[in-house]
């Protein structure tokens, strides 16, 4: 369940040009607000129409003791251009903002030219560099406007859950995998706090939990989770100790914020301290929506956590890890899916996908790789076992980053695609990934940007909600794969 992010609830606020009549707008407003009610949107209708800055103040005040967090802007007219825009100025959370259509036949005195009305209000909130989202259409009847309120929600969410975030990070990045250290000066232009800690501190707290009396409860849900023999009985009471530390350092650590995601370092030390890599236990508390991001990644955090706001579900982080060999894409692929080779690639990673998202034969084994490296060759796994196994379950994907690069600039990436049902002969949780052009993406975006290659994992098609969240919050540079006829900028004309 999960439980790390905002609730959502939408304040609606009329605004009129006094030069129009009021009754428009509060007319308008009403029958957007039943329309809410019909589609059970929990929304509140502000009795304050705008028209003035003195009725911006009151509505904005009025607005925020019903305990709305975000705010749907009607010009239900043309509207009042400055104290309309002024509502996101004073107002604390995300604005909408969108526009009447006519609609009920009196074109002479019930025309409300909010059409134009509209025109002004962006050039308004532009010239006050404030941010308010508008609808890709932003004009509509009732019926219109509370789609667009519905659609507006996530993003709401997502908005307010990053102005609301503390990322809580142990120890730096592993020596030759410095590819997703960044600057944090993105984070704070973000609205995004941070903590940084030694893995020390995280030894210190996870040995002061030896012996925690909600151990036990905690091994019964990871067995429940896991079925019998898909775990390690002997670890789970070090892993149920791990993640109450986690927990609790969450709790404690908040300070002025009501989120937190973590960004730890989970090798090579780690294993041989701690006694088991921490995988599974990152996998179980991504799945509440506290993602624990891999190798100290902090922009894979906040991606994953973004994703989380967004779709309300689970999400992972993985390396845009190795292609699909021809032979397998031959065997298994052609012809039954509408994709090329190069369409094709494995995400991958060791073992954080949270269980609901893999298929049902998932278990916790150990770590291939640093097993090779960390215990003594031709030895049974010990240390370096903890992680989350199996193929990722087919279905819809949106692919995407969030990410401060190198001179402190923000940029984003997003693409829609799906997981194929087709096994990955392979280690790891790990998925065979089809994205349309993922081949011309890779080497135009994720290469050409110089992108990490860690990406966050939605389990939707989320693509149109991630990039207005992206949008609202200054991003100016959001790429997306393009199709065959639309070629990147970088991209040989002659090729």
């Amino acid at each position: 369940m999960i439980t790390n992010i905002p609730k959502v609830k939408i304040g609606i606020i009329a605004v009129s040009r006094d030069c129009f009549p009021v009754r428009l707008s509060s007319m308008r407003r009403a029958a957007v607000a039943a329309q809410c009610v019909q589609r059970k949107l929990d929304v509140y209708e502000a009795g304050t129409v705008v028209e003035n800055e003195k009725d911006m103040l009151a509505a904005v005040d009025e607005a925020a003791k019903a305990g709305c967090n975000a705010l749907a802007v009607f010009l239900g007219n043309f509207g009042p251009e400055t104290p309309e825009t002024l509502i996101a100025q004073y107002f604390d959370g995300p604005c909408m903002f969108a526009a009447a259509a006519e609609g009920d036949g009196d074109l002479v005195d019930g025309r409300g030219d909010a059409y134009c009305g509209l025109l002004n209000c962006s050039y308004n909130l532009g010239m006050r560099r404030l941010k308010g989202h508008i609808p890709p259409y932003p004009v509509g009847t009732a019926a219109d406007i509370v789609g667009m309120i519905a659609e507006f929600i996530p993003i709401a969410r997502a908005v307010i859950g990053v102005r609301n975030l503390k990322i809580i990070t142990f120890g730096p990045r592993p020596q030759d995998f410095f590819a997703c250290n960044a600057p944090i000066k993105g984070l704070y232009e973000l609205g995004v706090e941070i903590e940084e800690n030694s893995e020390l501190d995280l030894l210190v707290s996870f040995k002061a939990h030896a012996g925690d009396k909600r151990i036990p409860e905690v091994c019964a849900d990871m067995e429940k989770e896991m079925g019998e023999g898909k775990y390690y009985a002997d670890l789970n009471e070090r892993m149920a100790q791990f993640e109450l530390t986690l927990l609790d350092w969450a709790e404690s650590h908040k300070g002025s914020r009501r989120f937190v995601a973590f960004a730890d370092k989970c090798w090579p030390a780690f294993p041989s301290q701690f006694g088991f890599v921490p995988c599974y236990v990152n996998s179980r508390l991504t799945s509440r929506g506290i993602p624990v991001a891999c190798e100290v990644d902090i922009y894979g955090a906040l991606s994953e956590y973004i994703g989380a706001c967004v779709t309300e579900d689970a999400v992972t982080l993985l390396d845009i890890n190795n292609s699909v060999p021809k032979s397998q894409f031959e065997n298994e692929i052609a012809g039954k899916f509408s994709y090329r080779l190069t369409d094709t690639f494995m995400g991958f990673h060791c073992g954080n996908t949270p269980s609901c998202k893999m298929k049902p034969d998932r278990a916790v084994k150990y770590q291939l790789i640093q097993h090779r490296t960390l215990e003594p060759e031709g030895s049974a796994p010990d240390f370096t076992r903890g992680t989350l196994e199996g193929d990722i379950a087919a279905g819809p994907i949106t692919f995407y980053r969030l990410q401060c690069d190198s001179e402190g600039t923000l940029r984003a990436y997003i693409a829609e695609g799906e997981v194929l049902p087709v096994g990955t002969q392979s280690f790891g949780g790990i998925g065979i990934f089809a994205i349309p052009e993922m081949g011309r993406f890779y080497r135009h975006v994720l290469i050409e940007k110089r992108y990490p290659h860690h990406g966050a994992v939605a389990f939707a098609h989320c693509g149109k909600t991630l990039y207005d969240v992206f949008r609202y919050l200054g991003i100016g540079d959001i790429s997306s794969n393009q199709p065959r006829a639309l070629p990147y900028p970088t991209e040989n004309p002659f090729a």
